[in-house]
């Protein structure tokens, strides 16, 4: 897996970036995270239920812009896969929790509204490579800045971010929910936050030896006075991938 691409509205992962390596001469390929049936972290290994040959024949990466409608049109057409964003008044949630609204066909109003929606479709996709390194800034100082992302594996939410504050806490890693972003710079590659810097310093350490647990969750959503997602009719099992 070499990218990721995620819907910055709700910070869920839409698409996967595969080199193929020498099987299409490098060729880059997206897929969908409904075409992934389990994953293996101890070989790093992410199967999918897809045939070679509808890989090989599936969109071309390279000769069109993945965040592009039409693009995305192809490649959910030719894998037969549901389009997320394209309901009307429904809730955007994981990976493949919206399905294609379709009128009635003798509801001219309906399809009207529809077109429209269709023309007027932001996808909102982020590389999650380009993103990396956005500096955060809190209410008194930037902190430090975006060095990686926790995945939900099952609803393909982007869980954390992985925060490096060396450049105000030398060597300190922390965890920050995409839910307690105040606003975000795409174009001064910032994102910021509403708390102060002392705040940060006293949250709770992430190492790579660090168990994600449910216990080291409440700890960081208790430190930051917030509820816990698992609280609120969202839990999911604790697993993560990186």
């Amino acid at each position: 897996m070499k990218d990721l691409y995620f819907e910055d509205q709700y910070w869920t992962i839409r698409y996967l970036i595969a080199n193929t390596g020498n099987w299409l001469t490098g060729r880059q390929v997206l897929l969908s995270p409904n075409s992934i049936t389990s994953i293996n972290k101890d070989e790093e290994c992410i199967n999918v239920n897809l045939t070679k040959d509808q890989i090989e024949n599936s969109p071309n990466l390279d000769s069109d812009k993945p965040v592009s409608k039409q693009f995305q049109e192809n490649f959910y057409g030719y894998f037969a896969l549901p389009m997320y964003g394209m309901g009307m008044g429904m809730e955007m949630g994981g990976a493949g929790a919206i399905l294609p609204f379709i009128p009635a066909e003798n509801d001219e109003e309906m399809l009207i509204a529809a077109a429209k929606e269709r023309d007027e479709w932001d996808p909102h996709l982020r590389s999650a490579h380009n993103v990396s390194g956005y500096n955060i800034q809190g209410i008194d100082d930037t902190i430090g800045h975006l060095e990686d992302f926790i995945i939900d594996d099952e609803t393909w939410e982007i869980r954390y971010l992985v925060i490096d504050t060396q450049n105000w806490l030398p060597g300190k890693k922390i965890l920050l929910a995409p839910q307690w972003i105040e606003s975000v710079s795409w174009d001064e590659s910032k994102l910021s936050v509403n708390f102060l810097c002392e705040d940060i310093k006293q949250s709770p350490e992430y190492t790579e030896e660090t168990i994600l647990n449910r216990d080291f969750e409440t700890s960081l959503y208790q430190h930051y006075n917030r509820e816990g997602y698992w609280t609120t009719g969202s839990d999911v099992k604790n697993d993560f991938i990186k």
